[in-house]
């Protein structure tokens, strides 16, 4: 459950803003600034500059602009997770995003999108339902099977496991069976490093930052895995019969 409204007021919400328009970002910050409970601690226009700034100063909520989400070539939210683990991301549109695109939003982990031609108080509402609630905010004519998407992953909005893919979950396979990447690597025709890729993918993804956290993961959630062979080393090891 999230904290009320009440005792949230004890402490300030600290803002983050990513665009590339000089008036939003003014704008957004002086609506925020006449709040007891917002605080802007920096803006940015880049998505590099977003992540520095991230890390630095370790805000509880960003609103990024959709075109800065996918300037870098990786996943911008798993980059911010990786910075500031707790912090909430809200996507803010000048348009409403296409079905496609406001489904990728939600499963990459935002916690929101917002439209800029919104009244102004709705992104005083959106920060604090998104921070102290723990909610997700949608524009009203976005599509209902995002909402649908959103309703049914609600326990955790940011780290999706369903996003993970089949060859994900194989490679899972063989990490519980205790394979090594140069195994995985030969017995999927991949290189070493496109598996070592993929793992990096699954970690940012189920929010775990090693091998063994993520084995731990996948017992306690008890994920539905396809079968693998046994390496070859266990088939050596194999006494016959």
């Amino acid at each position: 459950m999230g904290m009320s409204l009440r005792n949230a007021a004890k402490k300030k919400i600290r803002v983050l803003i990513a665009d590339r328009e000089g008036i939003f970002r003014f704008g957004l910050k002086e609506l925020f600034a006449v709040e007891d409970d917002l605080r802007v601690v920096a803006q940015a226009t880049t998505a590099t500059q977003l992540i520095e700034l991230a890390k630095s100063l370790q805000p509880h909520l960003l609103f990024v602009q959709a075109e800065i989400t996918t300037e870098v070539g990786g996943n911008l939210f798993a980059d911010v997770r990786r910075a500031v683990p707790k912090c909430k991301i809200v996507v803010t549109s000048s348009s409403v995003p296409t079905e496609e695109a406001g489904m990728r939003f939600v499963q990459l982990g935002a916690a929101g999108i917002i439209l800029k031609s919104v009244e102004p108080s709705l992104f005083v509402k959106c920060a604090r339902k998104v921070v102290w609630e723990n909610e997700v905010w949608l524009p009203h004519k976005q599509v209902t099977s995002i909402a649908k998407f959103v309703e049914t992953n609600a326990s955790q909005p940011l780290r999706p496991v369903d996003t993970l893919t089949q060859r994900e979950k194989t490679i899972i396979s063989y990490l519980m069976q205790g394979w090594r990447n140069r195994e995985i690597a030969g017995q999927l025709a991949i290189t070493e490093q496109t598996v070592k890729n993929h793992l990096r993918s699954i970690y940012d993804k189920v929010g775990v930052s090693d091998r063994l956290e993520l084995v731990l993961y996948a017992i306690h959630q008890k994920l539905l895995l396809p079968p693998v062979e046994p390496s070859e080393a266990e088939v050596a090891a194999k006494p016959e019969r």
